[in-house]
């Protein structure tokens, strides 16, 4: 018969008096409980000062520590009331979850930046996929968390990258601290007060343009995948082209199912030959390596008859013609995610108060090869 959770605490006060620290994971097997069950122990001792909890080990106040000289160090700072300042802190035995829709394309660097930054603090990251179903990222969070996951990163499965209908709502029910990985939720929703780290895919759009103005293009296009990015990529195509007085109404960009290419070629060859448009932005990279020897089949020569870019350059080098290509911070956003949950993490295991929530944008880069071309257009 389990013991109540009063016996229960005094068991785990007894254990921590006497040998001075415990591992979480070491007290719950030696309890017989789950980690989850003996974290929200650990809690409520700590909330009445009764033990200090750090990641992932529980400390005897005044006692002597055996998880290590940087532990027994934030355990003192712990005690303090200084405000965070972000910086990094071990986290040692901390599992972290982390749902992502796909462990291919551009989440590939994304979970492994994410890793690395846990795995340089002594902590793990345990890894959930949803493949995009919606349904399944709450299923996914809920198996982390039982398994011991004190905290999540996620990426969920909101096609348009933003919420709708109450998609957030499994989120918010969590109760856990949770970053938001490559989405977004507009003002007003209640995930909007969630901390997240994304790619600013508008701004890397809009780079985009500015290169193929800057080469002479004035009559330019973007043929875009639906999916979770393409209303920011989009949103930086327009304002770009507003804002460097291209003729926006001879090319207005192409949304499309994915995997429609010949919708995309039709597109295309018609913005060249009826509206003279002379550059596109395609998203992504590998529907570019598609695309172009469809265009070649129907005339339209890459860059001569029509200058590319692709985004997220995942295999953009390895085109016939190498494409130029936007590229994400993939590995710096999953970094930035992890950091920033962690930093979540030993603001609650310390009592400190939390700093502000963050909405954090890290800018991606253009990579010039053959493909947008650089010949001077005529006026």
């Amino acid at each position: 018969m389990r013991p109540h959770v009063d016996q229960r605490h005094e068991r785990v006060l007894e254990l921590v008096r006497e040998r001075g620290s415990l591992r979480v994971a070491d007290l719950a097997a030696e309890l017989g409980v789950s980690a989850v069950t003996l974290r929200r122990d650990v809690e409520a001792l700590a909330g009445q000062g009764r033990v200090h909890r750090l990641h992932g080990a529980v400390v005897w106040p005044g006692g002597v520590s055996t998880v290590g000289p940087r532990a027994r160090q934030e355990s003192a700072e712990s005690t303090a009331s200084t405000p965070s300042t972000g910086s990094a802190e071990s986290a040692e035995g901390v599992v972290i979850g982390m749902i992502v829709p796909t462990t291919a394309s551009l989440f590939a660097d994304i979970v492994r930046g994410a890793r690395e930054a846990v795995g340089a603090q002594g902590g793990r990251l345990v890894l959930g996929v949803s493949g995009y179903v919606d349904t399944e990222d709450a299923v996914q969070a809920g198996h982390l968390l039982a398994g011991g996951a004190e905290g999540l990163l996620v990426a969920p499965s909101w096609s348009g990258g933003v919420p709708v209908g109450g998609q957030e709502q499994w989120l918010l029910d969590r109760g856990v601290p949770t970053v938001l990985v490559e989405r977004s939720a507009p003002p007003g929703n209640p995930a909007a007060a969630l901390d997240r780290v994304r790619t600013d895919r508008a701004h890397g759009a809009a780079v985009a343009v500015g290169h193929f103005a800057a080469l002479g293009h004035h009559r330019i296009t973007a043929v875009l995948q639906e999916g979770p990015h393409a209303a920011q990529i989009s949103a930086g195509y327009d304002s770009a082209v507003r804002s460097l007085g291209l003729d926006h109404a001879r090319g207005a960009p192409s949304v499309r199912e994915h995997g429609d290419y010949d919708s995309s070629v039709d597109y295309l060859v018609d913005a060249v030959r009826e509206r003279g448009v002379t550059a596109a932005l395609v998203h992504s990279d590998e529907d570019a390596i598609v695309l172009a020897p469809r265009l070649q089949a129907r005339g339209i020569r890459v860059p001569d008859d029509l200058a590319l870019i692709a985004y997220d350059d995942e295999v953009a080098p390895l085109a016939d013609v190498p494409l130029t290509a936007v590229a994400p911070p993939k590995r710096a956003v999953g970094e930035a995610a992890a950091k920033l949950l962690l930093q979540r993490l030993a603001e609650r295991g310390s009592g400190r108060r939390p700093a502000p929530r963050q909405h954090v944008e890290l800018l991606p880069e253009l990579r010039i090869r053959s493909s947008c071309g650089a010949k001077t257009l005529a006026h």
